[in-house]
């Protein structure tokens, strides 16, 4: 009897376990481990008697440039990839393993005094949308109810708040990113374009976490690939100034326009240029 139960056992673990590699399918030519496994390498410490100057900038991405591509694509997440707002909403509302802050009523609040339940999140992801469609057969109209969730094809903007400064303990100009917000564009009932809105903010230093182990394309070489972390971390992409720490607290395009702006915005980063040859020059 025995040895019937046994016979039995062993016939159904082989008939799932054919069943289970039946199913597994491996799309490459290899199992990749080596962004799984990666570490996040730590910020070198930093004493704030180190710190001989500090200068605080917000920095803006479009994801409509060449350069900053690896950030939009892929718009539908696929088995290996997927676009760094992707990344973001799994991470708010399926492995918890970020937080979102609230950009406050009018998105001006970017201190993170402010944490996000995840149906909060949601909210901001999803509307309802109604609206009266005819019947085709009875030729009435009738209000139809539906969800609108936000596409990641909608995120173009991503902003940044950085902080530039000096460590004379390692002798070396440095900045570290505090935290990431992604933007889309924002329509009234007419819709007008009413410019960038701000969804939410995320603590970089919780996100580089997650983003260090997602991979994005890499053109020459697919076995090479970086991850968000790597482009972020070697700034590998394009931006540009919106606004510098100030008494009046205000954005560049509050008291510049057009043309101007961008020359002021080229003025601040001359500046971080020169502050740190003038340093070194001293």
């Amino acid at each position: 009897m025995k040895i019937i139960k046994l016979l039995i056992v062993g016939i159904l673990i082989t008939v799932f376990s054919a069943n289970s590699d039946a199913q597994y399918v491996l799309d490459g030519v290899y199992q990749k481990e080596h962004t799984v496994k990666r570490r996040v390498i730590p910020y070198a410490h930093l004493r704030e008697g180190d710190v001989m100057w500090l200068h605080r900038v917000w920095r803006r991405i479009d994801l409509r440039e060449k350069i900053n591509y690896p950030l939009y694509y892929p718009t539908t997440p696929i088995n290996d990839r997927k676009n760094m707002f992707d990344v973001i909403r799994e991470s708010l509302l399926e492995s918890g393993t970020m937080t979102a802050y609230s950009p406050g009523p009018i998105g001006t609040d970017d201190e993170f005094t402010t944490p996000m339940t995840v149906e909060e999140v949601k909210g901001i992801l999803s509307s309802v949308d109604s609206q009266y469609v005819e019947d085709p057969i009875t030729e009435e109209l009738e209000l139809v109810v539906q969800n609108v969730d936000v596409e990641s094809q909608e995120i173009v903007w991503y902003e940044i708040k950085e902080e530039w400064f000096f460590d004379r303990q390692r002798s070396v100009m440095d900045v570290r990113i505090i935290g990431i917000c992604p933007m889309r564009e924002k329509f009234n009932d007419f819709g007008e374009s009413q410019g960038p809105q701000a969804l939410f903010w995320i603590y970089y230093p919780e996100a580089r976490y997650v983003f260090n182990q997602q991979e994005v394309y890499n053109r020459q070489n697919d076995s090479e690939r970086r991850t968000l972390e790597d482009i972020i971390w070697s700034r590998q992409f394009g931006s540009y100034i919106t606004k510098e720490s100030n008494v009046y607290d205000r954005f560049i395009n509050e008291y510049k326009g057009g043309l101007d702006a961008l020359l002021e915005a080229e003025k601040i980063k001359e500046m971080l240029f020169l502050q740190e040859h003038d340093v070194w020059h001293f």
